[in-house]
């Protein structure tokens, strides 16, 4: 029975690795048959989730892709961020962590400020723009699916909340990369530190990230977008008890919530990931082994793998028809947080240059 059932997730995964061989073989002939590098300049990733959205909306998946689908975006893509550790070291995660937490901090809360006033302002409901704020500022789709059952939120608008975040998220994975470089002139810590904390969804982070190092050969600004989005993860445990409050104050009855179950525990993945790395090279330190840099190789390979194999999946469940039937004033408010994270990142980096380099 269990055989069964696991499956139902077959052809959904093998779906989303088509894709990806699909990207990758486009990639290919584009970058170097077609425009002649010996290594392609175009992001096998951003091909991946475009061709999800192509294929998602120009056609209809069948539900026996569904379960896959799901797994390949929630599981797999999850398996791909810890194989990223793999290239990390841990002063490395702590010398970042110190510098993208007040970042992290400061977006968050100039978010709220903005997300407060646009309530009045275009008078929309509180729980939606509780459930856009929440998901430009953490996680993107987690972060609202966890929070709607602490404020009462309607399937109609957590619905609208998902659509918002995964449209302007896209549209940041895809153009953000290329705006950082052009702006922090190529830096990997400040195009890492700006990537991490401006794009909602870890997945569109991994994929930005992805996508910046294909495009311009740069695997630490990768790891840098990667340990700062999963430290913004984890204020889950502090924004979600803290909207319960606010939205429930005054009211008698409240919902429960645990942290147990919000707790994003592949980050404990990643860590360990990290940890390997660095007792396998201290290890090896005197004698460097061809096995262990092989396997380094081939995890760092998976990686990638999994994380496009997951844009292709995210861009397969994209219904663009849904994106477009929610209305102006949830996109406005979805734009505004989006600009408004971007311009106090931005800003917050620059005072950071002027103060401490």
């Amino acid at each position: 029975m269990n055989l069964k059932n696991n499956l139902v997730f077959i052809p959904g995964i093998i779906l989303a690795f088509v894709l990806y061989s699909l990207s990758q073989g486009f990639n290919n002939i584009i970058g170097i048959e077609l425009l002649g590098y010996s290594k392609s300049p175009i992001s096998t990733a951003m091909i991946s989730i475009l061709l999800g959205i192509f294929f998602g909306n120009a056609f209809k998946v069948r539900d026996g892709f569904q379960k896959g689908l799901d797994f390949t975006r929630d599981y797999i893509l999850k398996l791909g961020i810890i194989c990223l550790g793999i290239q990390l070291k841990p002063f490395e995660f702590l010398e970042f962590g110190m510098i993208a937490i007040p970042l992290i901090v400061i977006c968050i809360i100039s978010v709220l400020i903005v997300i407060k006033i646009l309530i009045k302002k275009l008078k929309i409901p509180t729980r939606m723009a509780y459930l856009i704020s929440i998901g430009s500022t953490v996680c993107g789709t987690t972060a609202i699916m966890a929070t709607a059952p602490v404020i009462k939120a309607r399937k109609n608008e957590v619905s609208y909340a998902i659509a918002n975040i995964t449209l302007f998220g896209i549209l940041s994975m895809l153009l953000y990369p290329y705006f950082a470089n052009f702006y922090f002139d190529a830096e990997p810590l400040l195009v890492g530190l700006f990537l991490g904390t401006s794009i909602h969804e870890t997945s569109q982070v991994a994929a930005a990230g992805l996508i910046y190092d294909q495009q311009f050969n740069s695997p630490e600004t990768l790891n840098i977008a990667t340990v700062t989005k999963l430290i913004r993860n984890t204020f889950l445990i502090i924004m979600i008890p803290l909207f319960a409050f606010l939205y429930n104050r005054g009211k008698t009855k409240e919902k429960s919530y645990s942290i147990v179950s919000i707790f994003p525990y592949f980050v404990l993945g990643f860590i360990g990931m990290i940890i390997l790395r660095n007792i396998g090279d201290q290890f090896f330190v005197d004698n460097i082994n061809d096995y262990w840099i092989e396997t380094i190789d081939l995890i760092k390979f998976s990686s990638k793998v999994f994380l496009t194999m997951a844009m292709a999946a995210i861009g397969l469940s994209t219904n663009l028809k849904d994106i477009k039937d929610m209305g102006y004033k949830p996109f406005l408010v979805g734009f505004i947080a989006m600009l408004t994270v971007g311009i106090v990142c931005i800003s917050t980096i620059e005072i950071y240059l002027k103060l401490f380099i």
